[in-house]
């Protein structure tokens, strides 16, 4: 060859380097990063026959692509064909390591193994090689094993060509040494794209390892809410699958990339994050006068204290009346202290029972509170109100468990959530996580928190997360505040909620007609809960 024509060569030659090395950093798939690999190390060298190895979880060498031209064989890769060879042990039975096969013997010692002819070749066993040919038809000649070796110079597998072939003659010849040369500077690109892919990957698992342990730890905190962090992004993605099937509406064209789908994943898994910071106590404010314990039980002893001095002061009158010779009285005087006594246990009766909270507290029944919190009991000698004014603030909360500056502690979670998140350093396609995961306490009528936003303020993602929050906390049986809901009750409040302008209307209906509500009631819900939906009805303003 002319030394114009070498040139010309050459300049193809890296041309073709470059433009394979930009393909293998800027592709995803690790089968596809492979078969580039293999594809460019045939065209350097012709070779008939190329198998890509690498080390697996055991430590030995997993076929990973197969190809032979003249046996037509396409395994392993894209191909979706599986390879039925089992891996080459790097190890003997006996814990030796195995330098008799010569792929292992190069991912063992890093060494670089040109062959000019298997047959001849008294350093390895290519016995197996030997008898694959005979069974077969084939020549094994030329070798060329190349152990492909990550950035910190770990060896994670091997390349291994079989017979180099004149372009010319058509004849199996040996691998040159210039053909060694650039099979090992592609060996070295295709480590550096698939370490990169693997890091990309291992760190991507680490992330969604520690988001999940985050939103383990938030569910573990609180044995009220365990597995809201986990069933809100189930719901949330089964509703985006729904709305990226419609094909009317104002939704018609939404679609989502695989990047936007995973940033909503993520989104719903951090959606209350900030509920690390939130007082157990709080959240799991089961009664009224809940705190660290329940406060009822001091009440409840508070009750048996004055039963007591009723009895006391009911025994000393008696008493007096028996030594008084007044015994026509004493009928009477015990029927006062019967009465007394109803009175307590009725009203012990009524306070255990408005501790329990609900949907709503009548006047009359706050009155009552305020009324039994004035009788008088003897503590230290002293005589005091029966109920403090703090107790009493709480018994007579009318809706729910709790105060005003309690459940503005709960709505805070949310703030704290999109002061964490926003305190992250994103990459480009996880930008959209705090507006996603911060806006599910939003309404459309701009009356949500913890921002105010309005309808159209919100992303889509924001306003389906809000519908899957509401869905899952309504149908939850683990909630300290009210009993599970049965479907029908849940979808009929919900259907409140979307006439109100809470939620969105279009997203709800698709969360209805297209069965989400169903799918996830299937899986989550017990069988008491799964009653009959009048969809109809839920959808109608």
């Amino acid at each position: 060859m002319d030394y114009k024509k070498r040139c010309e060569f050459l300049e193809q030659r890296i041309k073709r380097l470059n433009a394979i090395g930009l393909a293998l950093s800027t592709e995803e798939d690790t089968n596809k990063i492979f078969e580039m690999i293999l594809e460019e190390a045939r065209h350097i060298t012709n070779a008939d026959g190329r198998t890509l190895y690498m080390i697996d979880n055991e430590n030995n060498l997993k076929f990973e692509i197969m190809r032979n031209d003249s046996m037509k064989t396409i395994m392993g890769g894209t191909s979706g064909v599986n390879i039925p060879f089992p891996p080459i042990k790097l190890k003997n039975d006996d814990g030796t390591e195995n330098h008799s096969n010569v792929c292992a013997h190069v991912a063992l010692s890093g060494e670089i193994k040109n062959i000019d002819d298997a047959y001849e070749e008294e350093g390895f066993d290519f016995s197996g090689t030997i008898a694959f040919d005979k069974n077969f038809g084939y020549r094994s000649k030329s070798f060329l094993n190349v152990p492909i070796k990550n950035h910190e110079d770990e060896i994670i597998g091997v390349m291994q060509l079989i017979n180099a072939t004149d372009k010319i003659s058509g004849k199996t010849i040996p691998f040159s040494q210039d053909m060694q040369k650039q099979i090992i500077s592609l060996a070295s690109q295709g480590a550096v794209a698939i370490t990169n892919k693997r890091l990309v990957k291992e760190l991507k698992q680490l992330f969604e390892a520690f988001i999940k342990l985050i939103a383990t730890a938030i569910d573990k905190k609180s044995e009220y809410t365990g597995g809201h962090c986990e069933r809100v992004p189930e719901i949330t993605m089964m509703l985006a699958d729904a709305v990226e099937k419609t094909k009317v509406g104002k939704y018609k064209d939404f679609s989502m990339t695989e990047d936007e789908r995973y940033e909503l994943y993520i989104a719903g898994w951090l959606h209350d994050c900030g509920k690390v910071a939130t007082p157990v106590h709080v959240v799991d404010k089961a009664t009224k006068l809940e705190t660290i314990y329940d406060r009822i039980e001091n009440v409840q002893t508070r009750f048996e204290v004055l039963k007591r001095d009723f009895e006391i002061e009911y025994l000393k009158e008696k008493i007096k009346l028996i030594e008084n010779g007044d015994f026509k009285l004493i009928n009477d005087l015990k029927i006062k202290f019967q009465e007394n006594l109803d009175q307590l246990d009725d009203d012990l009766q009524f306070v255990e029972k408005s501790n329990k909270g609900g949907e709503f507290m009548e006047q009359s029944a706050q009155e009552r509170i305020k009324n039994i919190g004035k009788y008088k009991w003897n503590f230290k000698g002293k005589n005091q109100p029966f109920l403090s004014d703090l107790e009493i603030r709480n018994l007579n909360i009318p809706k729910g468990t709790l105060l005003p500056e309690e459940r503005e502690i709960i709505n805070d979670h949310i703030v704290i959530t999109i002061d964490m998140l926003e305190k992250l350093p994103y990459p480009k396609k996880l930008r959209n996580v705090p507006e996603f995961a911060g806006g599910h306490h939003e309404t459309l009528d701009g009356k949500g928190y913890p921002k105010g936003l309005t309808g159209d303020q919100m992303s889509v993602q924001a306003k389906m997360m809000a519908i899957a929050d509401i869905y899952e906390a309504l149908t939850a049986s683990d909630r300290p505040y009210n009993d599970p809901k049965k479907l029908s009750h849940a979808m009929r409040i919900m259907g409140y909620m979307k006439n109100d302008y809470h939620i969105d209307e279009e997203l709800f209906e698709i969360f209805v007609k297209e069965g989400v509500y169903k799918k996830y009631a299937d899986k989550y819900l017990s069988n008491f809960q799964l009653d009959e939906v009048d969809e109809k009805s839920v959808l109608a303003k």
